[in-house]
């Protein structure tokens, strides 16, 4: 099978200090990928280069066979990747509606014409007067386009139903950190990617919070969606993946399913500084949750 992602020998280094040093994995379609490791190992700076918000200073990342090591943010995401962010970023001011519609705006084509030609210094012009005359006049393309729009924003309120769906019209700086997180992840799944990237999309919330996260991302497996996941609350982590990735010092020290890599002796010393038995040993010390 020919995998939807395809990352070598990736490199990254600040100051001399080599953040990302050689990592090499894929993402097989529909396909569930965890990055673990302890802080500072290279798990988001992995993530930045996949999605483009930092370059690479080596290697290659692949998108369905195409190369997007050197596009631009905005060009990979039309390609088909959506992330989410570490510390969270939604538009404050902004609904949560609009916000989610946010999330779309690379798929428009009736609401943008000519857009190509904006990436062209001399031509910007153009689609920007295009873009003001179907915002003044309207077209019947443009109005198909917006009850699109809206069916798309239904769709994703309706995945938080209970905690989006009241207050789909209130600004995002009036909610509370859990849902400004899950209009995040609203807005990243309103591109319909072909690969979800989340960076610690659990941060912050409490055990039930968790729990309603882990069920959403249960529910996107089952629908098929390829996710590429950082995570640090492994029981979350262990119960989504079909193969985790453990990083540590810039570097992949373990790759499997799972239980494998629970139990494998370099994550263990990762984790917890020293080596020690893994579970049911004799010496009755746990190895990692």
């Amino acid at each position: 099978m020919t995998a939807l992602l395809d990352v070598k020998d990736l490199q990254r280094h600040f100051d001399g200090v080599r953040a990302v040093d050689g990592v090499s994995f894929e993402v097989q379609p529909h396909e569930v990928v965890s990055i673990i490791g302890p802080n500072g190992s290279g798990k988001t700076t992995t993530l930045n280069l996949v999605t483009g918000t930092i370059p690479a200073h080596g290697g290659t990342i692949a998108l369905d066979g195409a190369r997007i090591d050197h596009a631009k943010t905005v060009d990979i995401a039309e390609h088909g990747i959506a992330r989410t962010f570490q510390n969270g970023r939604v538009f404050a001011t902004l609904s949560v509606a609009d916000n989610i519609e946010v999330g779309i705006h690379s798929q428009l084509h009736a609401h943008r014409p000519f857009r190509r030609l904006s990436h062209v210094f001399l031509l910007r012009w153009i689609p920007l007067l295009a873009e003001l005359f179907v915002a003044v006049f309207g077209t019947p393309a443009a109005r198909r386009e917006r009850a699109e729009i809206d069916r798309v924003i239904d769709r994703e309120v309706d995945r938080f139903e209970s905690r989006l769906g009241p207050r789909r019209d209130d600004p995002a700086y009036t909610l509370s950190y859990a849902n400004r997180r899950r209009t995040e992840i609203a807005r990243a799944l309103a591109l319909q990617p072909k690969l979800l990237v989340l960076d610690e999309p659990t941060a912050g919330m409490n055990q039930s919070e968790t729990a309603e996260v882990l069920a959403q991302l249960l529910e996107l497996k089952a629908a098929g969606q390829a996710i590429l996941l950082v995570e640090h609350k492994l029981d979350l982590v262990m119960t989504v993946s079909d193969r985790v990735i453990v990083m540590d010092g810039g570097r992949i020290i373990a790759e499997g399913d799972p239980q494998s890599v629970r139990t494998d002796p370099a994550v263990i010393e990762a984790y917890l500084g020293r080596r020690r038995e893994t579970p049911g040993s004799d010496s009755g010390e746990e190895g990692p949750a």
